[in-house]
Formats: structure tokens, sequence, C-alpha cells
């Protein structure tokens, strides 16, 4: 049983070694503040979170990203993936918590996407008791986030190619505001309460 508890511990921080590698390794993203997101990925869409029933009846559909953020005022935040902990136990709570004051502040959408499919999004935010709040999103091929340069290979945390933590304001398409954790497991930047304050 010791043995076993110290392989657990050896693997715990070797995945986690190996995330800090990889950021290490690489540039923060190539989005900036006013970087256009709709014509940085050009032809790229989102799928929004629903059960496996709703994705057959809508055939599958996607959103466009000229849908969710032209002439609308978004924050969008980014994570690693549904059902992880720090996503689940903060991440997102943070926005469901502020979710009045960012309205307040003429925010007409929050969003959350990650590198998911739109059926595990749906049942996560349920979950959480987050659906009313946040709209959700599935990234399911990561296209989205390689298109931003905010992808992320967490195969050490056996999660394979995934988001960075981030966060942005976004008024009609422009990033206004852009926070990105200088490592997934980190929470100082890119929660509800930062990114209110920024607005």
């Amino acid at each position: 049983m010791a043995m076993a508890t110290v392989m657990r511990k050896s693997s715990s921080s070797s995945a986690a070694a190996g995330a800090a590698a990889a950021m290490a390794r690489r540039a923060f993203a190539s989005v900036s503040v006013g970087t256009d997101l709709v014509s940085s990925a050009q032809g790229v869409s989102l799928q929004k979170a629903r059960s496996w029933e709703e994705g057959v009846s809508s055939n599958f559909s996607t959103t466009p990203l000229s849908q969710i953020f032209n002439e609308k005022k978004v924050v969008i935040f980014g994570l690693p993936g549904a059902f992880t902990g720090v996503c689940s136990k903060a991440h997102v709570p943070s926005y469901k918590n502020n979710i009045e004051k960012l309205k307040a502040k003429g925010v007409d959408s929050v969003i959350c996407v990650a590198v998911n499919d739109p059926y595990v999004l749906n049942g996560w935010a349920e979950k959480l008791e987050a659906k009313d709040a946040i709209e959700f999103y599935g990234d399911f091929d990561g296209s989205f986030h390689k298109s931003l340069e905010l992808s992320l290979d967490l195969s050490s945390a056996l999660l394979g190619h995934r988001s960075q933590r981030w966060s942005a304001y976004v008024v009609d398409g422009k990033v206004k505001v852009l926070n990105v954790e200088k490592v997934p497991s980190e929470f100082k930047v890119s929660g509800g309460e930062v990114i209110l304050g920024q607005i």
C-alpha cells in the first residue's frame, strides 16, 4: 500500500512537472489585446453544449464565431477540461457566482469553452448547475484554441491536446482584455473576480 501511494504521488508530480515544462517550451498565445477573434480563427465554429439527442435533432449543428461575438460584449474563459479539479472547483464557480455583477456591467454573455465534445460539457454544466448562467461550448478538435495559439499538450496528465487556462473580455469580436495563466494548474488571473475588475 505504501509503495502504491508513493507511485501515485510520483505520477502526479511527473504530470505537473510535464505540464509546466510544456508551458516553458512555448511562448504565450499569439492572440493579444486588439485581436479580432472571428478573423483570427476563420472557418472555425464551436459546438454548444447539449445532450446527444439534441445533437442528433440539430443534425450536429455548430455555431459560427461571428454569431457568438459580433455586436456583443462577451466574457469568455477557456480551461483544460470538463470534470477536472481546478476547472470544477474554482474556475467555473468564479463566473457562476459573479454572473449578475458581470451582466450589470453590460456583458451580454459569459462563455466557457474547452477542448471537449459538447455532450461531455453538457453533463458537466448540469452537474455544476451552471448552465442557466454560463453558455458552454465545445472545441472538440481544438481548432479554435490552435488558431489562437492557446492550445497545450497535456499528455503528461493523460489529457492529450487541450487548452491553456485563460479569460478574455471581447467586444464586437475584438479582444479588450486577455489573461493567460502561466501554467494550467494555476488559478491566479483568469477567474471571474479578476475580469470583473477589468471591465
